[in-house]
């Protein structure tokens, strides 16, 4: 461990005991002038780990990487690292070796599936950067951005993640759900749910995404508050066909909560959706809840959020592989209790380590959650959750790409597993091996209205 990340550990630890009551200033300039120094412009330490198996960041590529053929939105992204072989395989054998680098879920999931579930390691990469106005945005807010409202929400943040030095467990969270993503992003995905038995629960639905928060011609004065539009439309199986949901996420979560309305073929009227939200259950077969899309979203008040420190992890990365348009969803789908391992690609990199715990008198069928944070991105990639008697119960999985054609990570399959049940979900799959189109689509916010979605219940 580098004696930068033991300093900011001490800080963070000791910010992160005082208590969600406390408000936290913002960094100086003199110490957000690191973000490009020691610090990636992101926030992350550029420095590589001791033994060299994480890589100083280099940031070389901004965009698709040199020799690589990429038609652009809509379109398969080439891999850049295709011609890697991993270093090792994990598996329920050799686990205890790799321990220390492997999280509570991992572990978990090696010990439930111990024929099947494998871990592939591959090299560790830090080649990509993301755009300029990204950059320049984390920079911006790293001297303006404040937490308000008992830390459950940000004020004098735009763009992208509002603390790239952070202090403490709020911030960190924000991090994350207030990062830079597509401006837009219009797809076909498919939902699955495979239980123990094998039996599978299928589902495919269109998503249209208006994130405000990325968007060129917005800023915080003229966004209103809103963070992201979102319209989503079943399409299969044929009993929900034309089921459809719009609403509205906003900037500071708690203080505007989630504005949504669904249309139903059957009763062929559109309705308040008052649930979208929090452990309301969603997805193919209501197997996840609506606060754990990319593993956490939405509004972070009925938790204690806490920084527990960094650790070095073999987490998803540059998942490229099981979005190749040779790979089926059959393919992924064919072992039970997870997704078939050989499709999958892990790295080892420094990861921040946030838990929530539930605050008295509140409830979520989640009692804690740890989530990890890749320090590159913000994003985070895997998640555990645990139920009222203190058990693991749901180990969750968020893969990524970086996307050429925004200069951005972009979120790919998200697994939830069911340690309990022994079942799982995968969601965003690819729907005839055809990617989400991002930045293509042109949006008017007219589309992301009560208004619209009864015009788009009757036709």
């Amino acid at each position: 461990m580098s004696r930068f990340t033991q300093t900011l550990l001490s800080t963070a630890l000791t910010v992160g005991l005082l208590g969600s009551g406390l408000a936290y200033a913002k960094v100086s300039p003199e110490e957000a002038a690191r973000l490009g120094q020691d610090l990636t412009p992101m926030g992350a330490e550029k420095a590589g780990n001791a033994d060299g198996s994480i890589p100083a960041w280099t940031g070389k590529w901004r965009g698709l990487p040199p020799g690589l053929k990429f038609a652009g939105p809509g379109t398969p992204y080439p891999d850049p690292y295709a011609a890697e072989k991993p270093l090792f395989i994990i598996d329920s054998k050799n686990m205890d070796k790799y321990a220390e680098n492997l999280s509570d879920g991992q572990k978990a999931l090696l010990k439930r599936y111990p024929d099947t579930f494998k871990i592939p390691v591959y090299p560790s990469h830090r080649d990509f950067r993301f755009d300029q106005k990204l950059e320049d945005l984390v920079k911006k807010n790293a001297v303006t951005a404040e937490l308000d409202n008992d830390n459950n929400d940000t004020k004098n943040a735009w763009g992208a993640s509002p603390f790239p030095i952070p202090k403490n467990g709020s911030e960190l969270m924000f991090n994350h759900t207030l990062q830079g993503r597509a401006n837009t992003e219009e797809a076909n995905y498919g939902q699955a749910v495979v239980y123990s038995n094998k039996e599978k629960v299928l589902e495919e639905v269109n998503y249209k995404i208006f994130s405000i928060w990325s968007s060129p011609d917005k800023n915080l004065q003229t966004a209103n508050g809103v963070l992201t539009n979102f319209l989503i439309t079943t399409l299969e199986p044929v009993r929900k066909k034309g089921e459809i949901v719009v609403g509205h996420e906003f900037i500071n979560p708690t203080a505007s909560p989630r504005q949504a309305w669904q249309y139903s073929p059957g009763q062929r009227r559109v309705r308040r959706a008052p649930t979208v939200g929090y452990d309301s259950p969603t997805g193919a077969g209501g197997f996840r809840v609506y606060d754990e899309d990319r593993l956490f979203n939405g509004a972070p008040d009925r938790y204690n959020w806490t920084i527990v420190g960094k650790k070095e992890l073999y987490i998803p990365y540059h998942n490229y592989k099981i979005d190749d348009p040779s790979v089926t969803a059959d393919q992924i789908l064919s072992t039970t209790g997870h997704v078939d391992p050989q499709y999958m690609r892990y790295e080892k990199h420094r990861v921040w380590v946030l838990q929530a715990t539930l605050k008295e008198g509140a409830r979520h069928v989640y009692a804690k959650r740890v989530l990890y944070l890749d320090e590159d991105t913000w994003s985070a990639t895997m998640a555990d959750n645990y139920d009222s008697r203190g058990q693991l119960w749901r180990t969750n999985m968020q893969t990524s790409i970086y996307a050429y054609e925004i200069q951005r990570y972009h979120a790919r399959l998200g697994i939830y597993h069911d340690l309990i049940a022994g079942s799982y979900l995968v969601d965003r799959m690819l729907v005839d091996q055809k990617p989400a189109k991002l930045n293509a689509t042109a949006f008017s916010e007219d589309e992301f209205t009560p208004g619209n979605l009864r015009k788009l219940g009757t036709r």
